[in-house]
């Protein structure tokens, strides 16, 4: 393995030019990033709804009452072979004086700037309403692309919706997000200039993608430029020196990486900064993209609720995941003492992600970090045989079967891998939505121990064979026929 090469110690606030002859290849490249929609408008119109009709999903809140979603979601769409990000947003109440509503506003103001396009939802039942014409007022001079929707318009027609072109945002597109009319015309619209596929992470490009996600100055640039050698990205103690996602490829160990930084906080948006510890939809974005994510914690600060989101987020995108707690370097035995019981205690659904312990600006602890890093790509790449996978899931059986329902065994009885990035088995049998969660955690640790899946959260499905006689006719002859109904009617008369 390579040792970590040196890099001046003290911080920079300024970039330093690579030198010729330098061996590591570091130019900045711009990443290529899934498209961003915000979801915005008065509250009750229906955002939350299409939110979870975009993501396939129920992650918002939904319910009939004004100002349910007071922050923002963040969400992954898929719409034939399309990806996007969309964004759920409080509402906008230009002139209300609730201290919660204007948290929202400037919730909802944040996703505006961060997305590609804005849909802009108002309410066809309802009617236009001051509000409706106040929002649209600030939109107009956002500078954004804006797409104006009527929804909760099932079974009306253009002229019942003709009210809203006095917003001034073109002609109301009716859609229907509850019951889903009109939704997939216009994500086809929305989605036309994105190719399909087009971000989806390639497996045969030779390069291990790390993206390197955290709170501002939790030290991602530091160990950006500790891990190549230069002060190749903007390194300072003001947290959001990192102003968007950058891509630096380099060498460790006679392997290809491309190491992806990610933005902080915006230093424009100073008066959000209480709400927004780093972009969200950036982090996204380079979550998407890597194969292994370094999730760095700062160990002079508390693990916080924006920590935990964000390693919840690479979860559940299912990448690979090591855990960097950094500024290890100088703190006493209690306080370490303290930091692991804190990541114990802040983040128990990441038991299966590796924890590293370093200093980014001294280089301590870096060696194992990129050890793990490799074992993580490895691991969600990993090829594994049927035959073997089969092997593992009948010892699995064998040494505890699954619970019985009503009387009938569940029956596992073959699985294969049907992905990669994160590795994904499919698992056939009968009845196998009655399976219990506890018995899947199960199968999943064991397949996870037998194939070395460290640090890969490992998706498992489940699918139930049908039944081959459902449906199906008799083949029995007449005679036959009448002789079964003969036989069970003396059996009736027997039993009186």
């Amino acid at each position: 393995m390579s040792s970590i090469p040196e890099v001046p110690s003290e911080a920079t606030t300024e970039s330093v030019q690579p030198a010729a002859e330098s061996p590591v290849a570091a130019a900045e490249t711009p990443v290529n990033v899934l498209p961003v929609i915000a979801l915005v408008g008065r509250p009750n119109v229906g955002k939350s709804t299409l939110f979870n009709r975009f993501t396939n999903s129920r992650d918002a809140l939904v319910a009939d009452y004004a100002g349910l979603t007071r922050d923002r979601q963040y969400g992954q769409g898929k719409f034939e072979d399309k990806r996007f990000i969309v964004v759920d947003t409080g509402g906008l109440m230009p002139e209300s004086d609730d201290a919660l509503a204007a948290l929202a506003e400037a919730q909802a103001r944040i996703a505006i700037e961060d997305a590609d396009t804005v849909l802009f939802l108002v309410d066809a039942k309802a009617g236009l309403m001051a509000s409706d014409i106040e929002i649209a007022s600030v939109l107009r001079k956002l500078g954004k692309p804006v797409r104006l929707l009527a929804n909760k318009s099932e079974g009306m027609t253009k002229s019942l919706v003709a009210e809203f072109y006095k917003l001034g945002l073109g002609e109301p597109t009716t859609i229907s997000a509850e019951h889903g009319d009109g939704i997939g015309a216009l994500l086809r619209e929305l989605l036309a200039n994105t190719p399909a596929g087009a971000f989806e992470p390639e497996f045969d490009d030779g390069k291990i993608r790390v993206a390197i996600v955290g709170r501002p100055n939790a030290g991602k640039s530091t160990l950006v430029n500790r891990l190549i050698g230069e002060n190749r990205v903007l390194s300072s103690n003001e947290p959001g020196t990192t102003r968007d996602s950058i891509s630096v490829p380099f060498e460790w160990g006679g392997k290809a990486f491309e190491l992806i930084d990610t933005a902080g906080i915006r230093r424009k948006a100073r008066v959000t900064e209480v709400i927004e510890k780093f972009s969200i939809v950036k982090t996204l974005q380079a979550i998407d993209r890597a194969h292994v994510v370094i999730a760095m914690v700062d160990a002079h600060d508390e693990i916080g609720t924006h920590d935990a989101r964000v390693m919840g987020l690479v979860a559940h995108h299912g990448r690979a995941m090591v855990l960097a707690v950094n500024k290890w370097d100088g703190l006493d035995t209690d306080k370490r003492k303290w930091v692991r019981e804190m990541v114990d205690f802040k983040l128990p659904f990441l038991d299966y992600v590796p924890v590293n312990f370093i200093s980014a600006l001294h280089g301590s602890g870096l060696r194992e970090l990129m050890e793990h890093v490799v074992a993580g790509y490895e691991a969600t790449t990993r090829e594994m045989p049927t035959p073997e996978l089969n092997r593992v899931l009948i010892a699995a059986i064998e040494k505890h079967a699954p619970h019985a329902i009503l009387g009938r065994r569940i029956k596992l009885r073959y699985c294969h891998q049907t992905g990669r990035n994160p590795p994904e088995i499919m698992i056939h049998g009968n009845q196998t939505d009655k399976l219990k969660d506890s018995y899947k955690s199960y199968l999943a640790n064991t397949f996870r121990d037998a194939f070395k899946l460290k640090g890969v959260p490992l998706k498992l499905e489940f699918k139930t064979g049908d039944n081959p006689f459902k449906n199906k006719k008799s083949d029995l002859s007449q005679a036959m026929q009448m002789k079964k109904k003969r036989l069970a009617a003396q059996s009736a008369k027997t039993k009186k």
